[in-house]
Parts: C-alpha cells; sequence; structure tokens
C-alpha cells in the first residue's frame, strides 16, 4: 500500500542521509519533496502541515547543522516525526486475564472486511493461548451468519449463532450479544467477540444498535474496522465511530492494496485513536500487529528486520531446520527437503513483501521484476517425481525426466535446468555451512532472482 510513498521517501533519504554536509537549503529541499509525497500519498492536509513543521524546526536547528553525521541526523529525526505520526509504538489490546472474561466489540461500515478481520482477530489470541467465542450479531446483511460461521470454522473457532429466535422473541442483536456472553461464561470461552451489523453508509439506526450493545456488554475493547482504500473517508467514518462510541482501537484493512496509504498515516493524528491491527491479504494469518517504528522504517526504505525474522519463527520449525541444516553439512540435502523449504518460503507469505522489509531492498526492487512463477515451477516438477527420485536426483535419467515434464506440464530442458540448479545449490549448502560468506550467493541461486 505504502509502495509510492516509500520510493520517495527512499529516494531522498538517500540522497541526503550521504551527506557530510548538508545546509538549510538542503532541508528546505528534502522536506519540500517530503511534503508533496504525503499530500500525493492523500495524508490529511492538516497532519501534514504539522509533521513538515516540526521537521524544519529541528532539522534547522545546530543539532544537525553541526553534527558529526548531519545526513543520518536528518534521517533519524524524519523516522522519529514518521513514527509519532504513525502512533509512537504498538498499542496492545487491554484484556482481563484468562480468568475474567474480555468482551471486544466489532464495529464498521459494510465492505470493510470486519467479519472477517473479527476471525483473525480471534484466530490470532487463540494461538497467544486465549479461548475466544465469536458472537454473530449481524442480523441486518444476508449470509452475514453464514459467512462468520464458514470463515471461523477454517481457523476451527466457535460462533455462537441464532438461526431461529426462539418462540416469542424477535430477532435483536443486543439479547444475541448477552446470550453470547453468558454462553461463553457456562463454556469456558475467555474472550467474547462481537461481530456487529454494518451498512453501506452511516446512520443512526446503526449506530443506535451498536450503542446499546456497548452500553449493555460494557467492553474491554471497542473497535473500528476501517477499510485503507477508503483513503480520508476512512479517517471521517473513525471520528464518527469515535464521537458515538468512544473507540478504543482501529483495524486497518486491505493494507496490501495499491491505494495511496493516506488512512495510515492520519488516522492516529486526527482521531487519536492507535491502529492496532493491520489485515494483509485475504488468508486468516495475513493480520499483524501495527508497530508504527517497524512501519516507519518501512515506508523510509529502511527495511523491517524484525517484521521479517518473528515471521520466520511463525513459519519455520526449528527442529526441522536444524534437521535441515544437519544434512546440508553432511551433503544429504534431497530434492524432498528442497520441496519442503519452497513450502517454507510460500508460508512466509509474498516476496515482494517479504523484500520490503529488508534493509536497502525496499523501494529498490520492482515487484514486476520479481518472477515468483519460478518457484510455481520448481514446484510442480518435484511434486510430479516420485519419492525414490526425491530421495536421489542421480537415478533421473532421461525417460524419467520426459515422464516428470509431462507430468508437471513443463518441458525437457525446464527438469534439467530444476536439476542442475538443484546439485549447485546442494553443493553451495555444504560450502555454506563452514563459510557464512557465501550466503547471500546461495539466496540468489535458490529464488531464483
Amino acid at each position: 500500500m505504502l509502495e509510492k510513498i516509500t520510493d520517495t521517501f527512499s529516494g531522498i533519504i538517500r540522497t541526503i542521509g550521504g551527506k557530510s554536509v548538508i545546509t538549510e537549503k538542503n532541508i528546505e529541499d528534502a522536506v519540500e519533496s517530503i511534503k508533496t509525497a504525503l499530500l500525493e500519498a492523500d495524508v490529511n492536509l492538516r497532519v501534514v502541515r504539522r509533521f513538515i513543521n516540526s521537521t524544519i524546526e529541528e532539522a534547522k536547528g545546530e543539532k544537525v547543522l553541526r553534527a558529526v553525521n548531519p545526513g543520518q541526523q536528518f534521517v533519524k529525526i524524519v523516522h522519529d516525526k514518521m513514527t509519532a505520526l504513525l502512533g509512537d509504538a504498538k498499542t496492545d489490546l487491554h484484556l482481563k486475564g484468562p480468568d475474567t472474561q474480555s468482551v471486544i466489540l466489532f464495529s464498521g461500515l459494510q465492505g470493510s472486511g470486519k467479519t472477517t478481520s473479527a476471525v483473525k482477530l480471534a484466530a490470532k489470541l487463540k494461538k497467544e493461548g486465549r479461548k475466544p467465542l465469536l458472537a454473530a450479531c449481524d442480523l441486518v446483511r444476508p449470509a452475514a451468519i453464514q459467512q462468520l460461521c464458514i470463515t471461523a470454522e477454517k481457523a476451527d473457532i466457535p460462533v455462537y449463532k441464532e438461526d431461529i429466535p426462539l418462540p416469542g422473541t424477535p430477532k435483536d442483536s443486543l439479547r444475541i450479544a448477552k446470550e453470547a456472553k453468558k454462553f461463553a461464561a457456562k463454556n469456558g470461552y475467555d474472550t467474547v467477540i462481537i461481530d456487529t451489523a454494518g451498512r453501506l453508509q452511516l446512520d443512526e439506526v446503526m449506530m443506535d444498535e451498536i450503542a446499546d450493545i456497548k452500553k449493555e456488554l460494557n467492553p474491554d475493547e471497542t473497535v473500528l474496522v476501517a477499510d485503507s482504500m477508503t483513503g480520508q473517508n476512512a479517517v471521517d467514518i473513525a471520528k464518527t465511530f469515535d464521537e458515538r462510541l468512544g473507540l478504543t482501537g482501529i483495524i486497518l484493512t486491505k493494507f496490501d492494496s495499491d491505494t495511496r496509504g493516506g488512512a495510515a498515516l492520519s488516522l492516529k493524528s486526527v482521531t487519536g485513536k492507535p491502529v492496532l491491527f493491520i489485515g494483509t491479504g485475504e488468508k486468516i494469518e495475513d493480520f499483524e500487529v501495527f508497530h508504527p517504528e517497524r512501519i516507519a522504517g518501512r515506508i523510509l526504505g529502511m527495511g523491517d528486520v524484525v517484521s521479517l525474522v518473528e515471521k520466520a519463527q511463525e513459519n519455520i520449525d526449528i527442529k526441522e531446520a536444524e534437521r535441515l541444516q544437519k544434512k546440508m553439512a553432511s551433503n544429504e540435502f534431497t530434492l524432498e527437503d528442497m520441496l519442503e523449504q519452497l513450502q517454507q518460503v510460500k508460508k512466509m507469505g509474498p516476496i515482494e513483501s517479504l523484500m520490503e522489509m529488508m534493509p536497502g531492498l525496499s523501494g529498490q526492487i520492482n515487484p514486476q521484476d520479481i518472477d515468483t512463477s519460478g518457484l510455481k515451477t520448481q514446484e510442480a516438477i518435484i511434486r510430479s517425481m516420485t519419492k525414490k527420485e526425491r530421495a536421489n536426483h542421480l537415478i533421473i535419467g532421461p525417460s524419467r525426466r520426459k515422464r516428470i515434464a509431462r507430468g508437471s506440464g513443463t518441458s525437457v530442458a525446464e527438469v534439467n535446468r530444476l536439476i542442475k540448479q538443484f546439485e549447485k545449490t546442494r553443493l553451495m549448502m555444504k560450502k555454506m555451512s563452514k563459510n557464512k560468506g557465501m550466503q547471500a550467493k546461495m539466496m540468489q541461486q535458490f529464488g531464483g532472482f
């Protein structure tokens, strides 16, 4: 989402960051470019003015102009200001202990990704050791309850719902929310996440309904789910919801879109409410804690090594990695092992998003120049092999290569190329176990770019 603004900021940082001497004119030019980039990203005008004024004021001081590395000092100021703009530090959910029930109330307009985000948050809390229950209180949108149940089933999260109201009781979201809370208490669920109805636009009926639920249940967190693709409209919507409900935080969805990013950069400054999480894709696991400092680093092209390491820790089995390392060192690495590595790379997410987190690469490589089809082709070829062939590539003669090519929908030349690349990678991995300086070269060979 922040690709365009990252390109601009990366250029500014490269230009001024390496200067051993900078002048007020250098600073003015850099700040003017920053101002243009923020406005083009659809950042709120008042936010831009405050950001620019405070940056100029600090950058023109003695601390920068007379610093040993003035260019780097200026970069630090911009990074700190950007972090403050995004919210200074990450904000955690304030939930009660496991022995006391917590309630999270979800709100948002229809189409913002509210229902999916509720499931994603429930899955995250479950992974952290909590026992969440989803309450289906959207009684307005057709198939809303069905959507919640289908999505929740994928993450193995229970849902409290009422398909048919009890005799003599009308359909009522407040009553269902209260029943869900009772059900959770009886069955040992420590977190109730209430998915409320959304509308295509703000209206009083919608607000009254959510306000009634909040008043009655007194939730620990009142969260707005906002669509980042709506730009400054997301900021206006957040202000309206906050005035009526008293929000505690915001979840920003569709962060992987190609929108200009103004909502992410404006929300905290305009509403005073922190962005808690961002939705980065359609899968349940595409849900990240919002770290202002890390996002600031990505915007400025500095990468985000901490998030990259966390992704690796979440998706890579440490014992399995150690086993593979031993096999590499003893030259026992097989095509089956290579297939496992390809699967682990896929689990970590799109290669483009991983490269954004690498210092020096963010904004430097066009995603269109990355050929991810090569990884898919490699996987298809290996999957067309028998177990014996994967275990010992030396038995794969001409006739076997023709069969593998037919089975994978590729050519014999592509099968030959994979086996040749595998042999190179295998040799390089053995050397790398003794020489750490070989890592970069190995990654280039293995990734195919």
